[in-house]
């Protein structure tokens, strides 16, 4: 291809990519002066509450009884400075009308230092639930030698860091952040939770790979899920122009002591009772009672394999 040709292609290419049709729903318009949401930062956020929520596992490993409050302080410091500045980009990300420098901005940053200092302030109340979260995953593993292999070692720990993290400013009404802090938890640990679902205390996962955690989930306390497990949607509800409907309970409750073990998935807006326990591989779309036991089990039987539901 001769360079003149090249250029055109080139020229074509462009105007092609750059066409308003083309780029319907897949453009953001940035403000000057605006800051866009970083993953990168976001990814320093998450590493800083990690150092503060459990100090000596991760962050500084020279910390000691005598220095902690110096380190905490330090990344509790950079961490306030990193969250609002994302906080600040969340809120601008969804109101591309509000221009650097006017009014709205202010507002903008009023609100997301107050969200920042409303977090910071729930931090202990975070690490208390997720103390719980670490002795449920103590006592689901033999394997577990002590709390601190629970914390440096198990991917659900991570996870729920994200989570809980995540959760919270959900609840406070941060757009767009909370979703990519859990997909960083995702792109980790393979466990997918959206911070929008509620998750009780003493709550773990084994193992961890592939667990899905649908937005309106709802898991009550001393819930115990294994790898693979699918709490989902059955099927989206459609407007009068066929769009799905958004917003609307679909996802499951499990309430308190239940255990759902590998690759089981449960979908819908059904209710799996409390002290239930779903076996391996089982496909759920209906209500569950309390106490009830689902499993499949396979016999072999004069070489002919039996399949089977017990309860």
């Amino acid at each position: 291809m001769t360079p003149s040709n090249t250029n055109q292609t080139l020229i074509e290419t462009v105007s092609r990519l750059s066409d308003n049709e083309s780029l319907k729903g897949l453009f953001h318009q940035h403000q000057e002066g605006n800051p866009l949401p970083s993953g990168d930062a976001l990814s320093e956020i998450i590493q800083l509450a990690r150092a503060i929520l459990f100090p000596g596992y991760y962050g500084q490993s020279s910390v000691n009884r005598h220095t902690l409050p110096y380190h905490i302080g330090v990344d509790l410091e950079r961490l306030h400075k990193l969250l609002c500045d994302q906080v600040m980009a969340g809120l601008c990300f969804v109101d591309e009308d509000c221009e650097s420098e006017s009014p709205c901005q202010e507002d903008k940053l009023k609100k997301a230092r107050e969200i920042t200092n409303q977090l910071i302030a729930r931090l202990p109340d975070i690490r208390k639930v997720l103390a719980t979260d670490i002795e449920a995953a103590y006592n689901g593993d033999p394997a577990a030698v002590n709390f601190g292999e629970i914390i440096s070692c198990y991917p659900v720990i991570k996870a729920l860091v994200n989570y809980r993290v995540a959760h919270e400013l959900h609840v406070l009404g941060v757009p767009l952040i909370p979703r990519m802090i859990s997909e960083l938890a995702h792109s980790e640990t393979g466990i997918d939770i959206h911070p929008a679902a509620s998750i009780g205390h003493h709550f773990t996962i084994d193992h961890g790979t592939g667990v899905v955690i649908g937005a309106t989930c709802i898991i009550g306390n001393n819930v115990k899920l294994y790898q693979g497990v699918t709490l989902g949607a059955l099927s989206f509800p459609l407007d009068e122009n066929g769009n799905p409907i958004k917003g609307i309970p679909r996802h499951p409750i499990l309430e308190d002591d239940v255990i759902v073990y590998s690759n089981a998935t449960i979908l819908g807006r059904i209710t799996i009772g409390k002290g239930c326990v779903i076996g391996a591989n089982i496909w759920i779309t209906e209500n569950v009672a309390p106490k009830t036991k689902i499993y499949k089990s396979f016999r072999d039987n004069a070489g002919t394999n039996e399949n089977g539901y017990g309860i």
